[in-house]
């Protein structure tokens, strides 16, 4: 895989030409910014800049004063060959703050061992409705620590919308679910994002965070789609580049916080 083209590549399909997240939301390209805006509950922030030291402060400054008056939160996601070199001292400057970074990584779906499967016990269920999206809120909440508010009113609408642009798993074992994840699907793009894996803590380690990736990936390579990519955690990368990812640049999300 020849990675710089692989990045030009992602930065061009799921950056620059970004499409919304989901059926309650719009992509807007405003100078040299590309911003989305969800609902209340949903995703909003910058998703590509192309900015130049003289111009980086009022583009930072015209994003706040936009989310400002939605009375919202928002995320600038900062990749790491993103310009100018300094634009992270901007932002916390404007007052963002920074969150852990993240390593963008991506793998050639069919590099993957697709038949590999949860361990003995554990049953891997296809979320398609209601029941199954409130499993995995439960799920991440137990995994990560935070509400699945949001997770859950943003999978429910796109169930809603725009099914096809889904794949959600959760991992059941006796009856309790203990791990999920999901892969979002953007037409007209390379790239099938993988999202959210999470397992609660007594059953990390037994192989069910690859059977998941497994699982997507079967699916992204039937549906066409030849590249998986992932925000990895420092938790989840070293698993990763076993499997064979491959680190192509860092991100980190800056948050600013709602008026």
């Amino acid at each position: 895989m020849d990675h710089t083209a692989v990045l030009a590549l992602f930065d061009r399909e799921m950056r620059e030409h970004a499409r919304p997240f989901g059926p309650d939301s719009v992509v807007e390209r405003v100078g040299g910014v590309v911003r989305h805006v969800g609902s209340e509950q949903g995703w909003n922030g910058v998703l590509w800049s192309d900015l130049t030291e003289s111009d980086a402060d009022a583009a930072i400054a015209e994003q706040c004063r936009y989310f400002a008056r939605l009375g919202r939160e928002f995320e600038w996601k900062l990749y790491g060959h993103d310009r100018p070199h300094d634009l992270g001292q901007r932002l916390l400057a404007a007052g963002f703050t920074p969150e852990p970074a993240e390593t963008l990584m991506v793998i050639e779906a069919g590099e993957l061992d697709l038949d590999a499967g949860p361990p003995p016990g554990v049953e891997l269920r296809p979320v398609t409705d209601a029941a199954g999206v409130g499993l995995m809120a439960d799920v991440h909440e137990q995994a990560f620590g935070t509400p699945g508010t949001g997770l859950r009113h943003q999978l429910l609408a796109q169930l809603d919308e725009a099914p096809d642009t889904l794949v959600a798993v959760v991992a059941v074992a006796d009856g309790v679910p203990v791990s999920s994840a999901r892969m979002e699907l953007v037409p007209g793009t390379q790239f099938a994002g993988l999202w959210g894996g999470g397992t609660v803590e007594a059953w990390r380690g037994r192989g069910i965070y690859r059977a998941l990736i497994a699982h997507r990936a079967r699916v992204a390579v039937d549906r066409g789609y030849p590249y998986l990519q992932v925000d990895a955690s420092d938790q989840s990368r070293p698993i990763l580049r076993r499997l064979g990812f491959a680190p192509l640049t860092t991100t980190v999300p800056y948050v600013h916080a709602a008026p």
